[in-house]
Protein backbone atom coordinates (compact mmCIF):
# COMPACT_ATOMS: atom_id res chain seq x y z
CA UNK A 1 0.00 0.00 0.00
CA UNK A 2 2.47 2.33 0.61
CA UNK A 3 4.22 1.56 -1.92
CA UNK A 4 1.77 2.42 -4.31
CA UNK A 5 0.50 5.78 -2.42
CA UNK A 6 4.44 6.65 -3.09
CA UNK A 7 4.00 5.79 -6.55
CA UNK A 8 1.07 8.12 -6.86
CA UNK A 9 2.66 10.84 -5.13
CA UNK A 10 5.66 10.92 -7.55
CA UNK A 11 3.29 10.88 -10.37
CA UNK A 12 1.03 13.47 -9.51
CA UNK A 13 1.94 16.75 -11.50
CA UNK A 14 4.28 19.21 -9.93
CA UNK A 15 1.89 21.96 -10.23
CA UNK A 16 -0.96 19.73 -8.29
CA UNK A 17 1.74 19.43 -5.82
CA UNK A 18 2.84 23.14 -5.15
CA UNK A 19 -1.24 23.34 -5.57
CA UNK A 20 -1.70 21.19 -2.49
CA UNK A 21 1.78 22.74 -0.38
CA UNK A 22 -0.18 26.07 -0.76
CA UNK A 23 -3.14 24.85 0.49
CA UNK A 24 -1.07 23.22 3.18
CA UNK A 25 1.26 26.55 3.80
CA UNK A 26 -2.61 29.06 4.01
CA UNK A 27 -4.10 26.55 6.50
CA UNK A 28 -1.26 26.80 8.96
CA UNK A 29 -0.52 30.09 7.95
CA UNK A 30 -4.87 31.07 9.08
CA UNK A 31 -4.28 29.07 12.53
CA UNK A 32 -1.60 31.07 13.51
CA UNK A 33 -2.82 34.47 12.53
CA UNK A 34 -5.98 33.38 14.31
CA UNK A 35 -4.26 32.27 17.32
CA UNK A 36 -1.66 34.77 17.83
CA UNK A 37 -3.15 37.67 16.69
CA UNK A 38 -7.10 38.05 15.63
CA UNK A 39 -8.27 35.89 18.70
CA UNK A 40 -7.22 38.89 21.03
CA UNK A 41 -9.19 41.17 18.88
CA UNK A 42 -12.57 38.86 18.57
CA UNK A 43 -12.63 38.15 22.53
CA UNK A 44 -11.79 41.88 23.63
CA UNK A 45 -13.85 43.39 21.37
CA UNK A 46 -16.84 41.81 23.27
CA UNK A 47 -15.52 43.86 26.46
CA UNK A 48 -17.64 47.29 27.03
CA UNK A 49 -17.64 50.08 29.08
CA UNK A 50 -19.73 49.16 32.26
CA UNK A 51 -22.29 52.95 32.48
CA UNK A 52 -22.07 54.57 35.87
CA UNK A 53 -25.44 55.19 37.54
CA UNK A 54 -24.25 58.41 39.17
CA UNK A 55 -26.06 61.29 39.46
CA UNK A 56 -25.19 64.53 40.21
CA UNK A 57 -21.48 66.05 41.13
CA UNK A 58 -21.50 69.67 42.33
CA UNK A 59 -25.07 70.29 41.35
CA UNK A 60 -24.12 69.33 37.62
CA UNK A 61 -25.50 66.15 36.03
CA UNK A 62 -22.16 63.50 35.19
CA UNK A 63 -21.49 63.24 31.10
CA UNK A 64 -19.34 61.52 29.31
CA UNK A 65 -16.47 64.15 29.20
CA UNK A 66 -16.76 64.12 33.56
CA UNK A 67 -15.94 59.56 33.08
CA UNK A 68 -12.89 58.80 33.21
CA UNK A 69 -12.17 55.22 31.67
CA UNK A 70 -9.44 53.09 34.04
CA UNK A 71 -8.09 49.92 33.09
CA UNK A 72 -6.39 47.93 36.03
CA UNK A 73 -4.46 45.10 35.52
CA UNK A 74 -1.91 43.47 37.82
CA UNK A 75 0.90 40.60 38.67
CA UNK A 76 2.33 40.45 34.52
CA UNK A 77 5.33 39.21 36.03
CA UNK A 78 8.11 39.70 33.09
CA UNK A 79 10.00 37.11 33.47
CA UNK A 80 14.10 37.53 34.44
CA UNK A 81 17.31 36.31 33.40
CA UNK A 82 17.43 33.31 36.37
CA UNK A 83 14.10 31.63 36.37
CA UNK A 84 13.13 32.41 33.06
CA UNK A 85 13.54 30.12 29.90
CA UNK A 86 13.72 32.04 26.51
CA UNK A 87 10.88 30.07 25.02
CA UNK A 88 8.56 30.64 28.43
CA UNK A 89 9.27 34.22 28.29
CA UNK A 90 9.04 34.66 24.60
CA UNK A 91 5.64 33.13 25.12
CA UNK A 92 3.72 34.71 27.87
CA UNK A 93 5.62 38.44 27.17
CA UNK A 94 4.17 37.78 23.44
CA UNK A 95 0.56 37.09 24.92
CA UNK A 96 0.72 39.89 27.18
CA UNK A 97 1.98 42.36 24.78
CA UNK A 98 -0.92 40.97 22.30
CA UNK A 99 -3.73 41.16 24.84
CA UNK A 100 -2.41 44.90 25.94
CA UNK A 101 -1.95 46.51 22.70
CA UNK A 102 -4.99 44.85 21.65
CA UNK A 103 -7.04 46.22 24.89
CA UNK A 104 -5.90 49.94 24.07
CA UNK A 105 -6.77 50.03 20.75
CA UNK A 106 -10.04 48.83 20.71
CA UNK A 107 -11.13 50.41 24.51
CA UNK A 108 -8.92 53.40 24.46
CA UNK A 109 -8.69 54.10 28.00
CA UNK A 110 -8.03 57.67 29.45
CA UNK A 111 -5.67 55.98 31.86
CA UNK A 112 -3.91 52.35 32.87
CA UNK A 113 -3.16 51.27 36.37
CA UNK A 114 -0.88 48.23 37.01
CA UNK A 115 -0.81 47.29 40.85
CA UNK A 116 2.47 45.65 41.22
CA UNK A 117 4.73 42.24 40.51
CA UNK A 118 5.89 44.07 37.10
CA UNK A 119 8.32 42.10 36.99
CA UNK A 120 9.53 38.70 38.33
CA UNK A 121 13.02 39.16 39.76
CA UNK A 122 13.18 42.79 40.52
CA UNK A 123 13.68 41.81 44.23
CA UNK A 124 17.57 40.41 43.46
CA UNK A 125 17.90 41.73 39.65
CA UNK A 126 21.37 43.21 38.70
CA UNK A 127 21.81 46.48 36.81
CA UNK A 128 21.85 44.94 33.52
CA UNK A 129 19.26 42.39 33.79
CA UNK A 130 17.23 45.27 35.27
CA UNK A 131 17.68 47.56 32.24
CA UNK A 132 16.81 44.51 30.21
CA UNK A 133 13.44 44.08 31.87
CA UNK A 134 12.49 47.57 31.69
CA UNK A 135 13.35 47.54 28.14
CA UNK A 136 11.34 44.58 27.25
CA UNK A 137 8.36 46.26 29.94
CA UNK A 138 8.41 49.06 27.68
CA UNK A 139 8.02 47.66 24.25
CA UNK A 140 5.31 45.53 25.66
CA UNK A 141 3.06 48.26 27.68
CA UNK A 142 3.69 51.28 25.27
CA UNK A 143 1.37 53.33 25.50
CA UNK A 144 -0.35 56.22 23.25
CA UNK A 145 -0.24 60.13 24.24
CA UNK A 146 -3.71 59.78 24.84
CA UNK A 147 -3.52 56.87 27.76
CA UNK A 148 -1.64 57.65 30.80
CA UNK A 149 0.07 54.73 32.60
CA UNK A 150 0.58 54.45 36.30
CA UNK A 151 2.64 51.71 37.72
CA UNK A 152 2.82 50.67 41.42
CA UNK A 153 5.48 48.45 43.28
CA UNK A 154 4.82 45.04 44.34
CA UNK A 155 7.05 42.44 46.61
CA UNK A 156 8.78 41.17 43.25
CA UNK A 157 9.51 44.46 42.17
CA UNK A 158 12.01 45.52 45.15
CA UNK A 159 11.69 42.16 47.31
CA UNK A 160 9.70 41.52 50.57
CA UNK A 161 10.15 43.77 53.27
CA UNK A 162 13.14 41.75 54.40
CA UNK A 163 14.89 42.08 50.83
CA UNK A 164 13.82 45.34 50.28
CA UNK A 165 16.53 48.47 49.97
CA UNK A 166 16.38 52.20 49.25
CA UNK A 167 18.45 51.21 46.45
CA UNK A 168 15.83 49.09 44.76
CA UNK A 169 12.91 51.45 45.85
CA UNK A 170 14.50 54.30 44.28
CA UNK A 171 15.46 52.09 40.80
CA UNK A 172 11.82 51.48 40.77
CA UNK A 173 11.01 55.06 41.31
CA UNK A 174 13.39 56.40 39.12
CA UNK A 175 11.76 54.60 36.20
CA UNK A 176 8.52 54.62 37.02
CA UNK A 177 8.11 58.11 38.69
CA UNK A 178 6.72 56.20 41.83
CA UNK A 179 6.46 57.41 45.10
CA UNK A 180 3.98 56.03 47.64
CA UNK A 181 1.71 58.15 49.23
CA UNK A 182 1.61 60.32 45.99
CA UNK A 183 -1.97 61.50 44.68
CA UNK A 184 -2.83 61.22 41.13
CA UNK A 185 -5.71 63.11 40.62
CA UNK A 186 -7.95 62.67 36.95
CA UNK A 187 -11.16 64.57 36.19
CA UNK A 188 -11.79 65.44 40.23
CA UNK A 189 -11.29 61.78 41.02
CA UNK A 190 -8.40 60.98 44.01
CA UNK A 191 -6.11 57.89 43.28
CA UNK A 192 -4.19 57.69 46.06
CA UNK A 193 -0.86 55.54 45.52
CA UNK A 194 0.60 53.12 48.48
CA UNK A 195 3.90 51.16 48.82
CA UNK A 196 1.94 48.36 50.59
CA UNK A 197 5.76 46.58 51.08
CA UNK A 198 6.91 49.24 53.01
CA UNK A 199 3.14 49.13 55.36
CA UNK A 200 5.07 46.26 57.91
CA UNK A 201 4.96 49.43 61.16
CA UNK A 202 8.73 48.38 61.74
CA UNK A 203 9.80 52.00 61.70
CA UNK A 204 12.19 50.95 59.39
CA UNK A 205 14.17 53.76 57.25
CA UNK A 206 11.74 53.52 53.72
CA UNK A 207 8.47 52.35 56.00
CA UNK A 208 8.79 55.94 58.24
CA UNK A 209 9.35 57.84 55.07
CA UNK A 210 6.27 56.13 53.59
CA UNK A 211 3.94 56.24 56.15
CA UNK A 212 4.85 60.04 56.64
CA UNK A 213 3.87 60.95 53.33
CA UNK A 214 0.56 59.08 53.53
CA UNK A 215 -0.79 60.74 56.75
CA UNK A 216 0.39 64.18 55.04
CA UNK A 217 -1.61 63.38 52.57
CA UNK A 218 -4.61 62.19 54.73
CA UNK A 219 -4.76 65.43 56.20
CA UNK A 220 -4.88 67.29 53.13
CA UNK A 221 -7.59 64.82 51.89
CA UNK A 222 -9.98 65.13 54.83
CA UNK A 223 -9.39 68.52 55.08
CA UNK A 224 -10.59 69.01 51.03
CA UNK A 225 -13.65 67.23 51.92
CA UNK A 226 -14.67 69.37 54.58
CA UNK A 227 -17.63 72.14 54.40
CA UNK A 228 -16.60 75.66 53.58
CA UNK A 229 -18.28 77.06 56.75
CA UNK A 230 -16.57 74.23 58.66
CA UNK A 231 -13.93 76.60 60.31
CA UNK A 232 -10.89 74.61 61.42
CA UNK A 233 -8.02 76.02 61.31
CA UNK A 234 -5.66 73.11 61.30
CA UNK A 235 -6.80 72.98 57.66
CA UNK A 236 -6.57 76.95 57.24
CA UNK A 237 -3.18 76.52 55.10
CA UNK A 238 -3.79 73.19 53.51
CA UNK A 239 -3.58 73.18 49.49
CA UNK A 240 -7.30 72.03 48.91
CA UNK A 241 -8.12 69.12 46.76
CA UNK A 242 -11.34 67.83 44.81
CA UNK A 243 -13.95 66.72 47.75
CA UNK A 244 -13.92 62.88 45.89
CA UNK A 245 -13.96 60.35 48.24
CA UNK A 246 -9.81 58.98 47.44
CA UNK A 247 -9.52 54.94 45.65
CA UNK A 248 -6.89 53.12 46.67
CA UNK A 249 -4.72 51.46 44.30
CA UNK A 250 -1.90 49.24 46.47
CA UNK A 251 -0.06 45.75 45.44
CA UNK A 252 -1.05 43.95 48.64
CA UNK A 253 -4.55 43.42 49.79
CA UNK A 254 -6.17 44.71 53.27
CA UNK A 255 -6.01 42.12 56.11
CA UNK A 256 -8.60 39.07 55.33
CA UNK A 257 -8.56 35.47 56.80
CA UNK A 258 -8.47 33.60 53.62
CA UNK A 259 -10.12 33.48 50.45
CA UNK A 260 -12.63 31.10 51.53
CA UNK A 261 -15.33 34.08 50.77
CA UNK A 262 -14.15 34.85 47.27
CA UNK A 263 -16.34 33.64 44.16
CA UNK A 264 -16.26 33.69 40.87
CA UNK A 265 -14.64 31.40 37.84
CA UNK A 266 -11.07 33.22 38.26
CA UNK A 267 -11.30 33.38 42.27
CA UNK A 268 -8.68 30.81 43.78
CA UNK A 269 -9.31 27.25 43.18
CA UNK A 270 -10.58 25.14 45.61
CA UNK A 271 -8.42 23.30 47.30
CA UNK A 272 -6.85 26.76 48.06
CA UNK A 273 -9.55 28.97 49.33
CA UNK A 274 -9.49 28.07 52.93
CA UNK A 275 -5.42 28.35 53.57
CA UNK A 276 -5.37 31.02 55.82
CA UNK A 277 -3.78 34.03 54.84
CA UNK A 278 -0.32 35.03 56.41
CA UNK A 279 -0.23 39.04 57.70
CA UNK A 280 2.64 41.08 56.07
CA UNK A 281 3.08 38.16 53.37
CA UNK A 282 -0.13 37.26 51.73
CA UNK A 283 -1.94 40.11 53.03
CA UNK A 284 -1.55 43.49 54.90
CA UNK A 285 -1.24 43.64 58.61
CA UNK A 286 -4.30 43.89 60.51
CA UNK A 287 -2.83 46.71 62.16
CA UNK A 288 -1.94 48.53 58.83
CA UNK A 289 -5.24 47.63 56.82
CA UNK A 290 -6.89 49.57 60.02
CA UNK A 291 -4.51 52.62 59.17
CA UNK A 292 -5.33 52.98 55.77
CA UNK A 293 -8.89 52.88 55.80
CA UNK A 294 -8.71 55.70 59.31
CA UNK A 295 -6.71 57.59 57.33
CA UNK A 296 -8.42 57.93 53.44
CA UNK A 297 -12.01 56.55 54.29
CA UNK A 298 -11.69 55.33 50.50
CA UNK A 299 -14.88 54.57 48.70
CA UNK A 300 -13.13 51.56 46.55
CA UNK A 301 -9.72 50.03 47.11
CA UNK A 302 -7.94 47.92 43.80
CA UNK A 303 -5.42 45.64 44.67
CA UNK A 304 -3.11 42.54 43.62
CA UNK A 305 -0.66 39.85 44.98
CA UNK A 306 -2.82 36.89 45.17
CA UNK A 307 -3.14 36.50 41.19
CA UNK A 308 -6.69 35.34 42.18
CA UNK A 309 -10.14 37.31 41.83
CA UNK A 310 -11.83 38.57 45.45
CA UNK A 311 -14.74 40.96 45.99
CA UNK A 312 -14.71 41.89 49.95
CA UNK A 313 -16.29 44.32 52.03
CA UNK A 314 -14.30 46.28 55.00
CA UNK A 315 -15.89 47.88 58.04
CA UNK A 316 -19.08 46.71 56.38
CA UNK A 317 -19.19 49.83 53.55
CA UNK A 318 -15.55 50.05 51.60
CA UNK A 319 -15.12 47.59 48.54
CA UNK A 320 -12.05 45.80 47.57
CA UNK A 321 -11.13 44.21 44.63
CA UNK A 322 -8.33 41.74 44.34
CA UNK A 323 -7.51 42.04 40.13
CA UNK A 324 -5.63 38.58 38.92
CA UNK A 325 -2.69 38.03 37.39
CA UNK A 326 -2.54 39.07 33.94
CA UNK A 327 0.10 36.83 32.88
CA UNK A 328 -0.93 32.96 31.24
CA UNK A 329 1.79 31.64 32.92
CA UNK A 330 -0.09 32.22 36.39
CA UNK A 331 -3.70 31.38 35.43
CA UNK A 332 -5.62 29.81 32.46
CA UNK A 333 -8.31 32.85 32.61
CA UNK A 334 -6.05 36.12 32.89
CA UNK A 335 -8.53 39.09 33.06
CA UNK A 336 -8.09 42.99 33.55
CA UNK A 337 -10.79 45.47 35.22
CA UNK A 338 -12.45 47.95 33.23
CA UNK A 339 -13.38 50.87 35.14
CA UNK A 340 -16.22 53.66 34.31
CA UNK A 341 -15.51 56.27 37.46
CA UNK A 342 -16.81 59.75 37.91
CA UNK A 343 -16.05 61.96 41.43
CA UNK A 344 -19.21 60.29 43.02
CA UNK A 345 -19.79 57.10 41.72
CA UNK A 346 -17.84 54.19 39.76
CA UNK A 347 -18.64 50.92 37.63
CA UNK A 348 -16.81 48.27 37.18
CA UNK A 349 -16.69 45.12 34.74
CA UNK A 350 -14.11 42.17 33.96
CA UNK A 351 -12.93 41.67 30.72
CA UNK A 352 -11.59 38.18 29.97
CA UNK A 353 -8.76 37.38 27.92
CA UNK A 354 -8.02 34.15 25.83
CA UNK A 355 -8.36 30.99 27.40
CA UNK A 356 -4.95 29.11 27.02
CA UNK A 357 -6.62 25.76 27.15
CA UNK A 358 -8.87 26.69 24.11
CA UNK A 359 -6.07 28.30 22.08
CA UNK A 360 -4.44 25.39 22.32
CA UNK A 361 -7.28 23.19 21.72
CA UNK A 362 -7.84 25.17 18.52
CA UNK A 363 -4.10 24.22 17.33
CA UNK A 364 -4.84 20.11 18.16
CA UNK A 365 -7.76 20.24 16.02
CA UNK A 366 -5.53 22.30 13.34
CA UNK A 367 -3.27 19.53 13.68
CA UNK A 368 -5.46 16.67 13.29
CA UNK A 369 -7.21 17.97 10.45
CA UNK A 370 -3.82 18.56 8.78
CA UNK A 371 -3.20 15.19 9.09
CA UNK A 372 -6.40 14.25 7.97
CA UNK A 373 -6.15 16.32 4.75
CA UNK A 374 -2.17 15.25 3.97
CA UNK A 375 -2.83 11.41 4.27
CA UNK A 376 -6.40 12.14 2.29
CA UNK A 377 -3.95 13.27 -0.28
CA UNK A 378 -1.78 10.73 -0.66
CA UNK A 379 -4.30 8.36 -0.69
CA UNK A 380 -3.38 6.77 2.49
CA UNK A 381 -6.86 6.64 3.92
CA UNK A 382 -8.50 4.51 1.13
CA UNK A 383 -11.85 3.17 2.30
CA UNK A 384 -11.73 -0.70 3.67
CA UNK A 385 -13.55 -2.33 1.36
CA UNK A 386 -10.84 -0.34 -1.67
CA UNK A 387 -8.16 -2.02 0.55
CA UNK A 388 -9.65 -5.85 0.74
CA UNK A 389 -10.55 -5.14 -2.95
CA UNK A 390 -6.59 -4.62 -3.97
CA UNK A 391 -5.72 -7.43 -1.52
CA UNK A 392 -7.95 -10.23 -3.48
CA UNK A 393 -6.79 -8.80 -6.89
CA UNK A 394 -3.42 -9.37 -5.54
CA UNK A 395 -3.77 -12.60 -4.59
CA UNK A 396 -5.32 -13.91 -7.97
CA UNK A 397 -2.59 -12.50 -9.55
CA UNK A 398 -0.25 -14.33 -7.55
Amino acid sequence: MLSSSSTTVKNLPLTKRLCFLLKLVCFVSSVLIFCEFLIYYVVIFHCQWPEVKGGAYMGKKETSTSVLKAIVLADTHLLGEIKGHWLDKLRREWQMERSFQTALWLLQPDIVFILGDVFDEGKWSSPQAWADDVRRFWKMFKCPVSTELVVIVGNHDIGFHYEMTTYKVNRFEKVFNFTSGKLITRKGINFVIVNSVAMEGDGCAVCRTSEAKLVALSHKLNCSQQKPNNSNKRCSDVEKLPPSEPILLQHYPLYRKSDAECSGEDSAPPEEKNIPFKEKYDVLSQEASQKLIWWFHPRLILSGHTHSACEVLHAGKIPEISVPSFSWRNRNNPSFIMGSITPTDFSLQKCFLPYESRVFAIYCAAGALLVILILAHFQLLTPPFYFAQRLISKHKAV
